[in-house]
């Protein structure tokens, strides 16, 4: 039987991004030479791992059919609290990157408390929590940046390891365990399941509060990371970081396949979708394109994401 129109958009909408990606990269390297030097690629790799990391937070949560508008909030948190703990002769470096992973979890854990006990929709809850999170930034440093951090917590941002950004060492240990978790766990077939039918999820069984306590609470983990790491690759605690990211996390995560109404999306798409990202801000750089430019594609490509993603479910 012939494929509907419907259908072909699905398996447009499912598998384009990664010939749209091969595709650009292709265009790319015939455009400028300097875009497949090995310096170049790492240094996208660096700039793609903070966003990846929230993005891959992000998708746990629009899977279950929830969102988080928080994350970039957390990234200032997080990053603010772990700068606390990070000069030089003081705590050992464990202190500081436990703290700032502890607010993170924390945060994320209150998005989830309060989605599932007050029901009250994710939208709002995270939007509030965004704003709460800002607010605690700027307090914990008194409005101003926190910076003399030692020279092993800049390492996390800044060194290499065998010649590879540190960075990117933890963006690909973020993709494998998060992968893992998505499609070799319970706790992943749960997250599938609530999202695509939370009512006959809760009547097989599954316990949806704590599937959705446990992917806010990794969403504010992943977003903690990334603030750490943001912090460590400009060697200062910014009360003001992270202005934003949540919305390149989410256009990354929808680019990448994942489905708005829940039940449908994978890390691989996300990582995808943020290299995407990562690479046209990086191409409009090395053609001395405006990057006001790239706000109206990636404004483009979600709304073209979130398009296909429609149409093929009225078939």
């Amino acid at each position: 039987m012939e494929k509907t129109i419907s259908s072909r958009l699905t398996d447009f909408g499912r598998y384009g991004i990664f010939l749209a990606f091969l595709i650009i990269c292709i265009v790319l390297a015939f455009s400028t030479p300097k875009f497949f030097t090995v310096s170049n690629l790492m240094i996208i790799g660096t700039q793609v791992s903070i966003n990846a990391l929230l993005a891959f937070g992000v998708t746990f949560v629009i899977i279950t059919g929830g969102i988080d508008l928080s994350l970039g909030s957390m990234v200032a948190v997080a990053g603010v609290v772990t700068a606390m703990f990070a000069h030089p002769d003081t705590y050992p470096l464990v202190v500081p990157l436990l703290a700032g992973i502890g607010a993170g979890v924390l945060l994320g854990a209150f998005n989830g408390l309060v989605i599932t006990k007050s029901k009250v929709p994710p939208f709002i809850v995270t939007l509030g929590t965004m704003t709460i999170g800002r607010g605690l930034a700027l307090i914990l440093s008194k409005g101003r940046p926190i910076s003399n951090l030692s020279d092993s917590f800049n390492f996390i941002g800044g060194g290499t390891v065998f010649g590879v950004p540190f960075p990117i060492v933890i963006l690909i240990l973020a993709f494998i365990i998060c992968s893992v978790v998505l499609n070799k766990t319970i706790l992943g077939r749960y997250m599938y399941a609530v999202g695509g039918n939370e009512p006959a999820a809760r009547a097989s069984g599954i316990h949806v509060t704590k599937v959705k306590m446990w992917v806010y609470t990794i969403s504010g983990l992943l977003s903690a990371i990334g603030g750490i790491l943001l912090t460590s690759r400009i060697t200062t605690g910014q009360p003001n970081a992270g202005a934003g990211f949540e919305l390149d996390a989410i256009a990354a995560a929808i680019i990448g396949g994942t489905s708005t109404s829940g039940g449908t999306g994978t890390m691989t798409g996300t990582l995808i979708g943020a290299l995407l990202i990562g690479v046209i801000g990086n191409s409009l750089d090395l053609l001395n394109v405006t990057s006001y430019y790239q706000q109206v594609v990636m404004g483009v490509i979600i709304i073209g994401a979130v398009v296909l993603d429609g149409l093929g479910k009225k078939d």
